[in-house]
């Protein structure tokens, strides 16, 4: 689609995954428009300097190229207002406004979509519940949605691939790299079977380690229903999990195999706080459906990479420069909002408000991250947000999210 290119311009303007965009985006009704609008006069909104500098740097030509790049490496490119991007998020905080694919991305358009998450160190008994629990579902129709990690993640997807089934893979990279390297085997595996991967990274960004924070968003909203098989006290998957229970999706638990094992102190914490028991795929699709089982697998719908009509005769001196302007003007606008030179907190704010804004200084975050990051008691944590709220330094938003009000 020829919009695309405009919100992969906005993308190198602002930065990747930046909820500027949004913010800009509610002057204008398409990404065209922002984008004319912008590089004519981009006085209609007000921008810091850092983002003047690259409204007037980035050209459209930048887009164009970085896009027909994309093509020729088989990477898929869809923007928010393509009909291929997956409803599901549509309407999360913060929604990705580009995403990059590999594989079938066509596999997301069906009602029956699971997230499921576990830690990489699971045990023998989680790691059976995992294959067997994802086999039946994949069975059933279901898609399965993990975040390609090693144990619980791969166990999941691989399920679904010996069932000859798609699964899709959300990367806290590029799709293009190769991450985690001992899971690299398994891609054509999982592309054959009609799988994907899927990032909101541009390719041949590193797996830093701020990214996956973001992609679990993601991960969470993709899936109708989040099952967890094995997590510990600080694993992410709780973040996944209330992700997903701040987004109106089930949350479903293995039962842990052991209950005085901190290895499933995470499960019993989502057990006591109201998840569902699963004991086997029905418990899933009965939370989705509201029925005990799916009559046949729901088909596969085929679907190609984008293909903007773009010039293909593009040096390697323009694609190199229009990835650059991708890598290294996001950049710039992450640094300069994680510094904020010109915000200063209020001087009068407890040694654990500061912690908190400080946290909040590069952009909106989780309850449950903030806890983890901070080592506090999620009870005290809302405790001080509470107070910060009241103070008008930090305003909440959906699904437990916090930011600063600047």
């Amino acid at each position: 689609m020829e919009e695309t290119k405009y919100w992969v311009w906005l993308n190198m303007v602002f930065g990747t995954g930046n909820h500027r965009i949004w913010e800009i985006m509610s002057f204008f009704r398409t990404a065209e428009k922002a984008y004319h609008s912008l590089s004519t006069d981009s006085s209609v909104v007000s921008l810091n300097e850092n983002e003047n500098k690259n409204v007037h740097s980035v050209q459209l030509r930048h887009a164009e190229v970085f896009l027909a790049n994309c093509m020729k490496r088989g990477i898929g490119v869809i923007s928010i207002t393509s009909p291929e991007y997956p409803e599901q998020l549509r309407h999360i905080y913060n929604p990705p406004s580009v995403l990059y694919y590999k594989g079938n991305i066509g596999c997301l358009q069906t009602e029956l979509t699971v997230t499921a998450v576990g830690t990489r160190k699971a045990s023998a008994y989680s790691l059976k519940a995992a294959k067997e629990i994802c086999s039946e579902l994949s069975a059933r129709g279901a898609v399965i949605i993990s975040g390609f990690a090693v144990g619980i993640d791969l166990a999941c997807s691989m399920a679904a691939v010996d069932m000859g089934r798609p699964t899709v893979c959300v990367m806290g990279c590029g799709v293009d790299v190769d991450y985690p390297r001992q899971n690299f085997a398994y891609r054509d595996a999982i592309i054959s079977a009609g799988g994907v991967f899927i990032s909101e990274f541009p390719p041949a960004t590193p797996p830093n380690s701020p990214n996956f924070p973001k992609r679990n968003r993601i991960l969470a909203a993709l899936g109708k229903a989040a099952v967890v098989f094995q997590a510990g006290a600080k694993s992410g998957s709780l973040i996944t999990a209330n992700l997903a229970a701040g987004q109106g999706r089930d949350v479903l638990c293995l039962p842990p195999a052991d209950i005085f094992s901190g290895d499933y102190a995470g499960n019993i914490k989502l057990l006591r706080d109201g998840a569902v028991p699963m004991y086997d795929a029905s418990d899933v699709i009965e939370c989705i459906t509201g029925k005990k089982s799916v009559s046949a697998p729901l088909p596969v719908v085929n679907r190609g990479a984008e293909k903007p009509e773009i010039q293909a005769d593009i040096s390697e001196a323009e694609i190199a420069s229009a990835m650059e302007h991708l890598n290294i003007f996001a950049d710039d606008v992450r640094e300069e909002k994680a510094s904020d030179d010109d915000f200063e907190l209020p001087n009068d704010l407890t040694e654990q408000q500061r912690r908190i804004s400080e946290e909040l200084l590069s952009g909106a975050m989780h309850a449950d991250e903030l806890a983890a990051r901070l080592e506090i008691d999620s009870s005290e944590l809302m405790t001080e947000l509470t107070e910060l709220e009241i103070f008008g330094i930090v305003r909440s938003l959906p699904g437990k999210m916090y930011e600063l009000i600047r």
